[in-house]
Formats: structure tokens, C-alpha cells, sequence
């Protein structure tokens, strides 16, 4: 089968990893970035969708401001339920593959080992409520020819990612607070790529966890990382609750990779 794949957010740090890969390996493909794209549109959706004929949809785009989407929880929800119901809408009428990526947050951190896919969501957030959301109107539209890759901690070229904030309070302050006390795994947007094409290929559906091996406190992960690049900066052990933030957030949201090890 020939592939043609149309790509949601483009601009995000997830949709430019892809575009630089299908331009190396020469697949074809179009992308939309989010103000091309209004997800809430679905007559425009049909229109590009019936113009490109795309065989899957990999769908980027997401609204991640965690500590906003408390504020400003329509705005989460219009992108990452509506949104994503619409797609899928779309999808079922042209008989195209949806990937989609969900996250970690939607899990209450209350388990004291992996999470895996068999577990029962519980979000802390709002934004971990609207991709929960999203992922069951998925389900429940286009099941047939679906997969939900959930992922965390996702880091790329980008600037909506940990890496690239910890580079910038490297360069304006003296010393670092880091939670001690939060845990995941980070996940870059290489591998996601990496085993999305593959699954593509194997024409996987399903919900699996897209995340590397191990896991770290975001403190061990800024430590590491300060290593590696050889960054002399001192980062001081601090509590998740020490910031105050708006958004809850799960201390433990470690997911388990062997269910899509197995189809690796």
C-alpha cells in the first residue's frame, strides 16, 4: 500500500520530528499546523481530508499547557476531545488509520509499580481529564482503525519541553529548584517516531505505552542532563508541592513498555 499521511501539528516538537524523517526516508505526506487546522471545523476537516486522501492521520497536535488548562479548561477540551472526536469522525468516512498520542497524566499516581495498559485511568487535571476524554470518543468512533499511543515526558526540538526550559533557567539563575518527589519516563520524540512508523507498517490499532525503558524523578533527569552536556549548575532537591502549581500533578506516572515491546 501506498502511504500518504497527513499530519497534525505540525510546528509542535512531535510533528517536525516526523516531517524531518518521511523527508529523509521519501514517503509522502502533508502537514497542517494548528492555524491551519481548527479541529472544531469539521467541514474544513472533510475538505482537506477528501483533497489529500491521506491512508493515515498521525495526529500531533495537542493543547499541553498543563497549569493553564485549569483556567482554561474549554480550550484544553476543544483541542484534546473535540478535536480528536472530529478526526476521528473524519477518519471512519475515509477509511484512514488514526494515530493519536495521549499522556501519562491521565493516571492519579496512587500505584506503586508501572502503569500499564490494563489500568483504570483516574486524572488529577484538567488536562489529563480532556486526553482521557479524547481517548475514549476515539474508542468509541473509529475503533476499527485506531491506535492511541500514550507517551511521557516528550522531549525533541522544541520549546514545550522540560530540556529546553531547564536550558533557559540554566542561563538566568544561580541554582535550580527540581521536584525530588515526581516520576515518569522521558520519552524522546525520536522514539515516538521510530515506533509509530514501525507499528504503521505492521498495521497495529490499539491502545499501547510509547515510552522508553527505566524511569527518573525530574530531578535525576535534570541532573543527568547537566552531566551529559557539562553544564555546571547546582540543582537543589525540592518537593512537587514546595511550587504551588495550579495543576495537580501524579507523583508516580511510570508506564510500563511491554506490551509494545512484544509487537516491536
Amino acid at each position: 500500500m501506498s502511504l500518504r499521511i497527513l499530519i497534525t501539528g505540525a510546528n509542535g516538537q512531535l510533528g517536525s520530528e516526523f516531517k524531518r524523517v518521511l523527508d529523509k526516508i521519501g514517503i509522502h505526506f502533508i502537514v497542517q499546523s494548528k492555524k491551519e487546522l481548527d479541529f472544531t471545523d469539521l467541514i474544513k476537516l472533510f475538505e482537506i481530508a477528501k483533497t489529500f486522501k491521506p491512508t493515515h492521520v498521525i495526529n500531533c497536535t495537542a493543547y499541553n499547557l498543563v497549569d493553564k488548562a485549569e483556567s482554561e479548561a474549554l480550550n484544553a477540551y476543544r483541542v484534546n476531545t473535540i478535536g480528536v472526536a472530529n478526526l476521528s469522525l473524519v477518519c471512519r468516512e475515509i477509511n484512514a488509520y488514526l494515530i493519536h498520542y495521549s499522556t501519562d497524566y491521565i493516571f492519579d499516581g496512587k500505584k506503586e509499580a508501572p502503569y500499564t495498559e490494563e489500568d483504570t485511568p483516574n486524572p488529577l487535571n484538567e488536562y489529563g481529564k480532556s486526553k482521557l476524554t479524547g481517548e475514549i470518543l476515539l474508542k468509541e468512533v473509529w475503533r476499527e482503525k485506531s491506535l492511541i499511543f500514550r507517551t511521557s515526558w516528550v522531549y525533541g526540538n522544541g520549546k514545550q519541553n522540560f530540556i529546553y526550559k531547564l536550558n533557559q533557567w540554566a542561563q538566568s539563575q544561580d541554582h535550580l529548584r527540581i521536584a525530588c518527589d515526581e516520576f515518569s519516563v522521558p520519552t524522546s520524540t525520536r522514539t515516538i517516531v521510530e515506533v509509530t512508523l514501525k507499528a504503521i507498517d505492521v498495521g497495529l490499532t490499539g491502545l499501547y505505552h510509547l515510552v522508553n525503558s527505566g524511569y527518573a524523578s525530574i530531578y535525576e533527569w535534570a541532573k543527568k542532563y547537566f552531566k551529559i552536556k557539562g553544564i555546571d549548575k547546582f540543582i537543589y532537591p525540592a518537593y512537587q508541592s514546595d511550587f504551588n502549581l495550579p495543576a495537580k500533578r501524579p507523583r508516580w506516572s511510570v508506564m510500563s513498555n511491554d506490551k509494545i515491546k512484544k509487537r516491536s
